[in-house]
């Protein structure tokens, strides 16, 4: 299609009568009196967050609000002691404000890409959380517009911001426990029975408070009936608009893993193939709650752990990485030892697993919303620590295991094992997973595992070639509902 202006996107809409404004140009360098006033898009539990980190912060002002869900906003305004903040709940009645400088999204995963493009289309900077994107193909294209428009937009990996990993990826790519052999990413969260990893379902559609707009809530993505108990979160877990845990907890772990092998990981991963399901839940949900994604970097891949089911049925917590206590975070294998590192940070080790005297710390983040600022004032992307194309990747590697998935087929143990016996790596995290799943009791004959193919990636393309990249390319972009389309050109 061509360009979609954010005139022709209004008119489009069900907002009779409404008029563009030209945003002020921001492309100036800021004084340092200058308030910067930024407005949260998305008010729930993390943009409540973000109401909190930007009133923190010297020279910025929380000057609006903007949610679909009406009664999400009054209760941010309510706990946060903001009365006088400004409330939209259509974001492109606020994206035409004038006094407003910037914006930092905190929507479900299939707003993202649309929510950003609009911003830099009305000269407002951007902080998006993570995953950056829906689907591969949208998030090239708010790189476009960052460039295009010349704006700031920072992705809410915030261990981007971290002094530990930093100074940790140096001194390990500087060769001193040798060569990285591989880098492993782990996202074990329990998202088992009793967890809200959980989709119950309804038997019909649900009512829908007064407080929702829900064509709005939809957007972009496809507008179904409510049938599940919670609308608000368990989005995660459909396809329609979560990307599962690895795109919920795991970018932030995929985004230090690709960190870690440095230059090798700057594309797109060359080849993924995944494996998993979701186990011993029995309920609406639609994605993995175990899952293995290999990406064939060389000359080091990039393993991708998921486990949502706890050490045994009926116990509480979850695994950890043996040998390591770690159950959120990287390990990073190198001939002569390894770093394990949570979000604080965390020690080298050696190879027989004693632990060394050598640690990085001081990890988590903190100045992350600061470092936006910052680049802000100075209008150089090169200040950011996370700039849109570094969240681009590592959401869509996340979106890479994820299709791997979608179009696999149900296997035998047997089966699976015989597919991957001469990959040693993922041997060793299939047998972690089993050891897991039988502790939970699962039956894999009502409940078998899926595997899916070997996809090979053209990274310049950011499109899959070879077998079966008919069917993984569906899953690149997907069908917008009109008026909310992320347009081809931006």
């Amino acid at each position: 299609m061509s360009k979609l202006s954010r005139r022709d996107f209004i008119k489009s809409s069900m907002i009779a009568g409404a008029t563009m404004a030209v945003a002020a140009p921001f492309s100036k360098v800021r004084g340092a009196n200058d308030d910067i006033r930024i407005a949260v898009v998305g008010t729930g539990g993390q943009g409540g967050g973000h109401c909190q980190q930007w009133n923190r912060l010297e020279g910025v002002r929380l000057v609006a609000m903007c949610d679909a869900d009406r009664s999400q906003a009054e209760s941010a305004k309510k706990r946060r002691n903001l009365p006088d903040v400004k409330f939209y709940q259509d974001v492109r009645e606020l994206l035409d404000d004038k006094s407003i400088d910037a914006i930092s999204s905190a929507t479900p995963n299939h707003w993202h890409s649309l929510v950003t493009i609009l911003a830099c289309q009305a000269e407002k900077d951007v902080y998006i959380e993570k995953p950056v994107s829906h689907e591969i193909w949208e998030g090239r294209k708010m790189v476009e517009a960052a460039r295009r428009y010349n704006r700031i937009v920072q992705t809410g990996t915030q261990k981007r911001s971290s002094l530990a990993h930093k100074e940790a990826f140096e001194w390990i790519q500087a060769g001193n426990i040798g060569a990285i052999k591989w880098v492993r990413g782990l996202c074990y969260k329990n998202r088992g029975p009793g967890s809200n990893g959980i989709v119950n379902a309804t038997n019909g559609p649900n009512p829908l408070p007064e407080s929702i707009d829900y064509n709005l809530w939809c957007g972009p993505a496809e507008m179904k009936p409510l049938r599940r108990e919670k609308l608000h979160y368990n989005w995660h877990w459909v396809w329609n608009t979560g990307c599962g845990d690895i795109g919920n907890q795991g970018v932030h772990e995929m985004d230090l893993a690709r960190w870690a092998l440095g230059d090798s990981a700057k594309a797109l991963a060359p080849a993924v193939f995944s494996f998993g399901g979701r186990f011993g839940v029995f309920d609406a949900g639609q994605t993995p709650n175990s899952l293995i994604s290999f990406y064939d970097y060389k000359p080091a891949p990039l393993i991708f752990e998921v486990r949502g089911l706890p050490p045994k049925k009926g116990a509480r917590g979850i695994d950890t990485f043996p040998g390591t206590g770690i159950n959120v975070g990287i390990i990073v294998q190198c001939e002569d030892g390894y770093w394990a590192a949570n979000d604080e940070g965390g020690f080298i080790w050696n190879n027989d697993g004693t632990r060394t005297d050598k640690r990085f710390s001081g990890g988590g983040g903190s100045n992350h919303y600061q470092n936006f600022i910052d680049a802000v004032r100075s209008r150089k992307v090169e200040d950011l620590n996370a700039d849109i194309e570094k969240g681009h990747i590592s959401s869509a590697l996340c979106h890479m295991g994820n299709i791997s998935y979608r179009i696999g087929r149900q296997k035998s143990n047997e089966e699976i094992k015989e597919t991957i016996k001469n990959n040693s790596d993922m041997m060793d995290s299939y047998e972690r997973m089993m050891a897991n799943l039988q502790a939970n009791e699962i039956d894999f004959a009502q409940e078998p595992m899926t595997i899916g193919p070997m996809l090979t990636m053209d990274p310049k393309a950011e499109k899959f070639t070879g077998e079966c990249s008919e069917w993984a390319n569906i899953y690149v972009k997907r069908n917008y509902r009109e008026p909310f389309v992320v347009p081809d050109t931006v």
